[in-house]
């Protein structure tokens, strides 16, 4: 890991009372060198700024290392390579344009207030699988949040196979003896590096939020259960996160293939007979190949980067002891219906399935995903067990710690979306937290250009800007949001912000108690296999309801 600087990079934080500016407001002086950016309309921004190295070609599938210095002062004007994914190969609303892309990839952008001093920090982790995606993608530009006084930083971190596949001989060659999770190490060598260096575009290192959606709020969360990560950040956001089972290195744990077991099946699938030869493919093959050959990329408990399976950590306190802002969308599943099983013949049908899935906790589901109205029911439970579960457990969790912790729904529709039969959907917040409604992918539900779209787009900016300034979400007049101690307090965002309390009674306790049984059983995942596709639940244990 790339730490021995700092504790001089705090020491230096300390003294250090303002930005370093060179006579161009553009060039910034940092640790790292001297770097040209663009400033406009008050906001200076920085892209492409090599945060660490990624080991490629013949030293592939390395922690991240120091990355190479340059004299003078770097361009810092035009984002930098994509890291290595599938090109999409279907239309669909998330696709848009990407850089060219690379396996020296390991690049950040900032977005800063011309005049910050001390800024709190809000650092953005993409989603995408964990196999898609940049941190240069219009819609997480991050301007307006900056105009709300946040020094922003957007990041991109190793993907697919080249990023999470853990392989015997790679464990070997390891001082530790362990192999995967190099995306997750990438994040937090992106961490260190803001540590060392952002005090001087005006950002506190003192004050850092993480945050993220889908798989950058699963990363969120390992980042909040990782040693090595302890101390880089000060708060954390969830948007749809999902507190899923995950691999063993070794181990077959909870129904799952051990991830060196996983990485081995890949290489032979892909025709490679050692570490060598899968060194020796081309980037772009293993990036490409890799989904079409069954492979889905995941941390795994390692027992050092990922001590515990998430929810373990998590029950036994041993996560960082930060606020949390977290919630989900109404409509998740809406945009994702690959999750989704076939649906049954009839109501008939999908009833004696759950009966049979869901043994005495049948009648509890029914009540809650009735047979009357099979599909909205299907994707409620999907969602509900894997991102609204994951939501209120992390704010829970959290508020245990005794943190604050803040709670959200979003629930709002739009003509488009509406049309489209996608109301609130996966990611459907992101342009109205970064304000980017004019910059979503192509085939995104166009937002329409009313004042009721901007004063909710105003007022989610304003609460997660003041959740990352200081622990605490406010807007301008819009209401208090409450605290998850308060009585489950959540926040319901429709036409417009709401305050609420206890969000959907018995969801979560019924999701808990399936979670509770399948992890006592040790044989079964807890969230890929909901309703009608759910394995007979294992009886009740103690702790378990």
């Amino acid at each position: 890991m790339i730490r021995r600087w700092r504790h001089l990079a705090l020491v230096l934080a300390l003294v250090t009372p303002a930005p370093a500016l060179a006579a161009d407001d553009a060039v910034v002086e940092a640790p790292a060198g001297s770097l040209r950016g663009s400033e406009d309309r008050g906001i200076r921004v920085f892209k492409g700024i090599p945060y660490a190295a990624a080991p490629a070609g013949e030293r592939r599938w390395r922690p991240p290392a120091e990355p190479a210095a340059w004299d003078g002062v770097r361009d810092a004007t035009k984002f930098g390579a994509a890291c290595m994914q599938p090109r999409p190969r279907a239309a669909n609303i998330y696709a848009g344009d990407l850089p060219a892309m690379s396996e020296d990839c390991l690049s950040l952008n900032i977005w800063a207030p011309k005049d910050a001093r001390g800024a709190p920090v809000f650092l953005w982790i993409h989603g995408g699988s964990l196999t898609a995606g940049s941190g240069a993608e219009p819609l997480y530009d991050g301007r307006a949040l900056a105009k709300r006084g946040l020094v922003v930083v957007s990041i991109n971190y190793r993907l697919g196979a080249l990023g999470y596949l853990a392989h015997p001989e790679l464990s070997a060659e390891s001082p530790d003896r362990v192999s995967g999770n190099y995306g997750l190490l990438d994040q937090i060598a992106a961490l260190e590096w803001v540590n060392r260096n952002i005090g001087a575009f005006g950002g506190d290192g003192g004050n850092v939020t993480i945050a993220g959606e889908s798989a950058g709020a699963l990363s969120v969360m390992y980042l909040m259960a990782a040693p090595q990560a302890r101390g880089l950040f000060h708060k954390a956001i969830a948007q749809s996160a999902y507190m899923v089972s995950a691999p063993g290195l070794r181990t077959a744990i909870n129904g799952m293939v051990p991830a060196e077991e996983q990485g081995k099946g890949l290489a032979a699938k892909l025709g490679a007979t050692d570490l060598a030869a899968l060194r020796a493919m081309p980037a772009e093959e293993i990036a490409s190949e890799a989904p079409a050959k069954g492979f889905f990329p995941f941390p795994s408990v390692d027992g050092q980067v990922v001590p515990h399976q998430l929810v373990e950590t998590f029950d036994k306190g041993e996560q960082a002891p930060v606020p949390i802002l977290a919630g989900f969308n109404s409509g998740e599943i809406r945009s994702l219906r690959f999750l989704l099983p076939k649906a049954p013949a009839d109501a008939a049908a999908y009833e004696a399935a759950i009966r049979a899935g869901y043994g005495e906790l049948a009648d509890l589901f029914l009540a809650r995903y009735p047979a009357k109205a099979i599909d909205e029911s299907m994707l409620a439970a999907t969602r509900d067990a894997m991102y609204g579960w994951t939501s209120e457990r992390l704010v829970s969790n959290q508020s245990a710690l005794g943190q604050r912790s803040y709670y959200y729904l979003f629930d709002h529709g739009y003509p488009a979306m509406q049309e489209w039969n996608l109301h609130a959907f996966h990611a459907a917040e992101l342009p109205y937290v970064f304000g980017t409604a004019t910059r979503t992918p192509p085939l995104w539900p166009k937002i329409p250009d009313t004042l009721a779209e901007k004063k909710l787009s105003d007022a989610m900016t304003d609460y997660w800007a003041g959740f990352a300034a200081t622990g605490t979400p406010r807007a301008k007049d819009q209401p208090d949001w409450p605290d998850y101690a308060d009585q489950r307090g959540f926040m319901h965002f429709s036409d417009a912000p709401r305050a609420g309390h206890n969000l959907f009674p018995g969801v979560s306790a019924l999701h808990e108690a399936v979670v509770c049984r399948r992890r006592a059983a040790g044989d079964i995942p807890w969230n890929w296999n909901v309703g009608i596709v759910s394995p007979p639940l294992p009886p009740k244990v103690s702790g378990c309801q």
